[in-house]
């Protein structure tokens, strides 16, 4: 296929974030930042120009140092895409982001006191959704979803509640996901097809899912 991502402005965000439950605890989860960078790189060695906003990981890239936006929480990478969305022909959520964030973060640092300690917690804004409710339909937008059980089921809804025009489902299993090299992923589109890869590693994963976009901004072209 002809290299139509040459010049497309393209919005990648990277996991994962944090959310601080006082000066020197935070919750966050095991994901690396691998598939987002590895993904990132794709797209701009093809031309792309590509803007990562990414969590607070350490990653060899070959996108410009002035291309990434570097924050920790949600609510950061949230305020820091809404500075280029509406300005990018394609938008892909790679971030594991947290969903929820405490409501009542301490100042100084917690001290043990008790057996047990409640935290209340309090939704953190989601991402994807909120730009799906103002997405154009010349942007396309990519998300991921990873699954414990009901698989296609849940990730179907998300793509459809989110705007999505694909959905790139993985899971948590060994040598899957968060932490390792390799990744097994399936993406499902909008019109209800769904490609199924074997184990590969997060570049060949990358450039798969890149193909796949590549395709979707060919039926885009078409169209408009």
């Amino acid at each position: 296929m002809e290299n139509n991502l040459k010049g497309k402005k393209i919005l990648i965000t990277v996991d994962p974030t944090r959310e601080y439950l006082d000066p020197v605890r935070f919750i966050t989860n095991e994901s690396s930042g691998k598939m987002g960078f590895a993904i990132a790189d794709v797209l701009y060695n093809q031309g792309a120009e590509v803007i990562v906003v990414s969590g607070p990981v350490s990653m060899q890239h070959t996108v410009p140092v002035e291309n990434v936006v570097q924050l920790v929480t949600v609510n950061e990478m949230f305020e820091a895409c809404k500075q280029y969305f509406y300005l990018v022909d394609v938008a892909i959520f790679a971030a594991a982001v947290a969903d929820y964030l405490p409501k009542n973060p301490s100042n100084c640092k917690i001290k043990k006191s008790e057996q047990v300690a409640l935290v209340e917690f309090v939704k953190n804004p989601d991402i994807a959704f909120e730009f799906g409710k103002i997405k154009t339909s010349k942007q396309i937008s990519i998300g991921f979803a990873l699954e414990t059980n009901d698989v296609l089921d849940n990730a179907a809804i998300k793509l459809k509640s989110k705007s999505f025009d694909a959905i790139v489902i993985n899971s948590p299993k060994k040598d899957e996901g968060f932490g390792f090299d390799t990744n097994r992923v399936s993406i499902l589109k909008r019109d209800g097809t769904i490609n199924h890869y074997p184990l590969k590693s997060k570049n060949e994963v990358a450039q798969d899912i890149v193909y796949e976009l590549q395709k979707l901004v060919e039926s885009i072209e078409q169209t408009h």
